[in-house]
């Protein structure tokens, strides 16, 4: 019978406990990823180019971010290399028309297509979001201690559960009671 390598089985052994449930965004490698794929119009020139460069950046990008961003990201749960702070995104709402968020440090910035603009901010101090449109500030909700969440309705404050129940209290507050299930 053949003799297992000692070094090699203690390597992938540690190899396990590094990569252990913690695959994580990979945001480096991707952004490396995506500009080589976009770097020229020529699809056959990018080819080319990233069949050099991949093996070196690539593999430096993709060590990066598994250990030390993806390890950031499983411990904190924000990747540093993902923030999407500034950038402005289409979103297409449920009245089919097309809104424009962009990112903040602390929340978003919403402009409907009329031009319209609110904003929806995290405040950490309190733990709640917040909903702030032509200057007036309104809690939404906040996260209790208790794991509950303090919901701001039409009929004033009410604590819920972080379940479908909860959230059914919830939509059964704004809609005055009268929840229609439709197809």
């Amino acid at each position: 019978m053949k003799k297992i390598n000692v070094k090699v089985l203690a390597i992938a052994m540690a190899g396990t406990l590094v990569m252990n449930s913690c695959i994580g965004s990979f945001s480096l490698f991707n952004k490396y990823a995506e500009w080589q794929r976009t770097m020229t119009d020529s699809k056959f020139l990018n080819a080319i180019v990233g069949f050099f460069l991949m093996p070196v950046i690539g593999s430096v990008t993709l060590f990066i971010d598994a250990v030390v961003l993806n390890t950031i990201e499983f411990w904190t749960g924000d990747n540093p290399m993902a923030h999407q702070v500034g950038k402005t995104q289409k979103i297409l709402g449920g009245d089919g028309r097309y809104y424009a968020v962009k990112t903040l440090e602390d929340g978003y910035e919403i402009t409907t297509p009329d031009g319209e603009m609110m904003k929806f901010l995290y405040d950490r101090e309190n733990n709640a979001w917040m909903q702030v449109q032509n200057g007036e500030v309104k809690e939404m909700f906040r996260f209790n201690a208790d794991g509950t969440v303090k919901v701001n309705t039409p009929e004033g404050q009410k604590d819920v559960a972080l379940d479908e129940a909860g959230l059914y209290q919830v939509q059964m507050a704004f809609s005055g009671g009268n929840y229609w299930a439709c197809r």
